[in-house]
């Protein structure tokens, strides 16, 4: 187990150093640079002199390799640089917005296993039946209908029909006002579940119908034990690999969704500084942003990995 750790966490730090690279390459060749993202059309009035010393302020003189040298050994020891259009540091800023990321994604993944998990295994033990047909529909609603859809459909419904949008009154931390906080986080959390929920329930659903008819299965329900505890204990247990990797994926995938949700939403995560930075060429924040994101994809994929050990006991040879 420590070998494989050891492993997937070298994995992990080269995966990171190759997606930083590419992030701060595709950063360099898009128009404008921090003079203009910070002057606009004023950088046009200035002398070359006056350019160079800006140039050399900023660094954009520099070789790339330099530049990058200088980035990374910054990000590393933990100073992600200063923001551009706010004038403060980009730490500040990702770690006032990192808690309200985390809380939307950790709701989403409940809601969406929740409904995957329920819905998957009372489908397998009743193909074709009332539950089995509302989770199929469930199921190709939320692969089927993109999450900005859902997220602009719901917020126009309930500002239109019940006058009621929580993100009005600005975001509160769930320390402070818990009940706003859980309304302000469960509909953005709604949309971004419904389909993880609709991949999760999918692979329940297949793994179940695979072990159902299983010998152990059989045994079990023989030797007395309830239909619960064969389902939920046996059955659910037997199937966990694909949905455990099910998981891993669509939480992955969840990060990126965040972006667009929270815009939706108004939350002042992680997903809306990206875009705000983005309008506003702060190269410093686009730069750690999306690293973290990064970092949180191929973190979750390690997880997982590590899971199966933990699951499976044939996958640890």
């Amino acid at each position: 187990m420590v070998m494989q750790v050891a492993r997937r966490v070298s994995s992990m730090i080269v995966t990171l150093f190759g997606v930083s690279i590419i992030i701060f390459l595709i950063l360099r060749l898009l128009p404008g640079n921090e003079v203009t993202a910070s002057l606009g059309v004023s950088a046009g009035l200035l002398s070359r002199a006056q350019l160079a010393a800006l140039d050399r302020y900023y660094g954009i003189g520099q070789p790339f390799y330099a530049q990058y040298g200088s980035w990374l050994g910054s990000v590393l020891t933990g100073n992600l640089g200063v923001s551009l259009a706010s004038r403060t540091s980009v730490a500040s800023l990702v770690g006032a917005a990192l808690p309200v990321t985390l809380e939307l994604a950790i709701a989403a993944m409940l809601i969406g296993e929740v409904i995957g998990v329920v819905f998957g295994v009372l489908g397998a033990l009743r193909p074709a039946k009332l539950l089995d047909d509302v989770g199929q529909g469930i199921s190709v609603f939320g692969l089927a209908v993109p999450t900005f859809v859902i997220g602009t459909g719901l917020v126009t419904f309930l500002a239109s029909v019940f006058h009621y949008f929580p993100s009005s009154q600005g975001f509160v931390s769930i320390t402070v006002n818990p009940w706003l906080n859980i309304q302000q986080i469960f509909f953005p959390a709604l949309t971004l579940g419904l389909g993880i929920g609709a991949a999760v329930m999918r692979s329940t659903r297949t793994a179940m119908l695979e072990v159902i008819g299983l010998n152990f299965a059989r045994t079990a329900r023989g030797k007395g034990l309830s239909r619960r505890t064969v389902v939920w204990k046996h059955l659910l247990l037997a199937a966990l690999v694909p949905i455990v990797t099910m998981s891993g994926i669509q939480l992955g995938y969840l990060l990126g969704g965040t972006v667009v949700v929270e815009d939706i939403f108004v939350l002042p995560g992680l997903g809306r500084l990206l875009l705000t930075s983005i309008d506003n060429r702060d190269f410093a924040v686009v730069q750690s942003v999306t690293l973290i994101y990064a970092a949180g994809f191929v973190f979750v994929n390690m997880l997982v990995d590590l899971l199966y050990t933990w699951i499976d006991p044939r996958t640890r040879a």
